[in-house]
């Protein structure tokens, strides 16, 4: 099963790459379209909009280094072209702009996330070269939100939203303080994403010590199929990568998460009226890296699975449950861990409370192999899942992760219907 579940995925990256591949060897571009920065203080949004506009369908656009002023919504429509951004687009520092609902777009359906630049189209190629992207400008945000309460959906922007894409390549692209989650993938197909750098870092003295830097994800895929994840080096405070509902074929090779919260599978079942399938993900070669805790305390799982309860309690951005739907053929191989809190973790009573019905949402056919490195404690494995629909087929090997030091390794079971590979991880409770 993990053989052929590689193997699909590996097909529909190569299909995507095999696309961008023709794209960069085509005859010559029908435009060319060449920026340069205006300078400090200047507005380049209009003339980054008029390049898109000539030469993002069936042409090239060039950005020579330097920093892009960005001062209002941006979406750019490529069709068979190609960017070359070696600069970095800056986003202007005006939270109480950027949370006007009238200055982002609504494109994410899922908690009614806001982005402030989107890439939509077909067959094209994204390259910032290892040198430029996006300047999010995120310590702006961090202090202004440091005596203010967030909520998911109450504006802050997404740095970088794909939606409606297919085929396409974003590749060397860097990311310098997102204020809120770093990328979205939301309703596309065959995307590759190869070279992805994060980093959400606060540098205020204020906040040494606290994790000022929440919901700054490495990215969040929803509603998208056949998405390959390759060389992403995310430092957040939240999600290095969030595989939400309805995501299905999503490979992720060589990444690296330095702080947060770790690979996350959902949350699901938010929406009562709306199944969250995950079906056929596979996580390779990943590295866990905690920070200094003056510069990020928070290092948390390895792989989470988390999932809504089957009651309903509020609703949607910031409350719901009571969805189903299911999460099958999961592979997590290769996850070296520095001092995580828990290395393996499925809950399902996310946002939830005592006495709420219980998940319908089903997990199965999950393979963790080849984990290594330290928790900071000794329960290395807590799978809990929901009564009403216990998971079939968990299946472990190689699972060598260290505890503290003079404690015994625990695993816990609960509601598992077969486990193979951790004998002292039973069905029914703590081994």
């Amino acid at each position: 099963m993990r053989v052929l579940l590689t193997t699909f995925i590996c097909v529909a990256f190569w299909s995507a790459w095999a696309s961008a591949a023709a794209l960069r060897d085509r005859a010559p571009y029908l435009n060319t379209c060449r920026l340069s920065p205006l300078g400090k203080g200047q507005d380049d949004t209009d003339q980054v909009e008029a390049a898109i506009t000539k030469c993002g369908h069936g042409g090239r656009t060039v950005f020579a280094s330097g920093q892009y002023n960005i001062t209002r919504k941006m979406t750019w429509d490529l069709v068979d072209s190609q960017v070359d951004l070696h600069g970095y687009l800056n986003f202007k520092p005006d939270p109480e702009y950027w949370l006007n609902a009238e200055n982002t777009y609504r494109v994410i359906f899922i908690q009614d996330q806001a982005s402030w630049f989107v890439l939509t189209g077909r067959d094209f190629v994204v390259d910032a070269h290892g040198a430029g992207g996006i300047n999010g400008n995120g310590q702006t945000w961090w202090s202004y939100y440091g005596n203010r309460t967030r909520e998911d959906g109450d504006g802050r922007p997404v740095s970088l939203t794909l939606s409606h894409v297919s085929r396409s390549v974003v590749k060397n692209f860097r990311i310098e303080a997102q204020p809120f989650w770093c990328n979205a993938v939301a309703d596309s197909s065959e995307v590759v994403y190869d070279g992805m750098y994060c980093n959400a870092t606060n540098q205020n003295p204020l906040y040494a010590g606290k994790n000022v830097v929440p919901n700054t994800d490495g990215i969040n895929t929803y509603r998208s199929d056949k998405i390959t994840l390759l060389r992403f080096d995310i430092t957040c405070g939240d999600d290095c990568l969030a595989i939400k509902g309805n995501s299905t074929n999503i490979y992720a090779n060589d990444i690296t998460c330095r702080g947060g919260n770790g690979i996350a599978i959902g949350s699901l079942g938010q929406y009562a009226d709306l199944p969250d399938i995950v079906d056929h993900l596979t996580i390779e070669d990943v590295k866990m890296i905690r920070l200094d805790p003056q510069v990020q305390p928070n290092m948390g799982s390895g792989v989470y699975f988390k999932t809504w309860t089957g009651s309903v309690n509020g609703s949607p951005p910031t409350g719901g449950g009571g969805g189903g739907g299911y999460v099958s053929n999961v592979l997590a191989k290769g996850v070296s861990l520095d001092r995580v809190t828990v290395p393996i973790h499925v809950y399902q009573t996310n946002g939830g409370h005592s006495g709420d019905k219980p998940s319908q949402l089903q997990f199965s056919n999950l393979t963790f192999t080849d984990l290594t490195g330290t928790s900071l404690r000794n329960t290395i494995v807590d799978v809990e899942c929901s009564p009403a629909v216990p998971c079939p087929n968990i299946r472990f090997s190689h699972i060598d992760v260290a505890p503290p030091n003079g404690t015994a390794p625990s695993y816990k079971c609960v509601n598992v219907a077969s486990e193979y590979g951790l004998p002292g991880c039973n069905a029914t409770g703590t081994a």
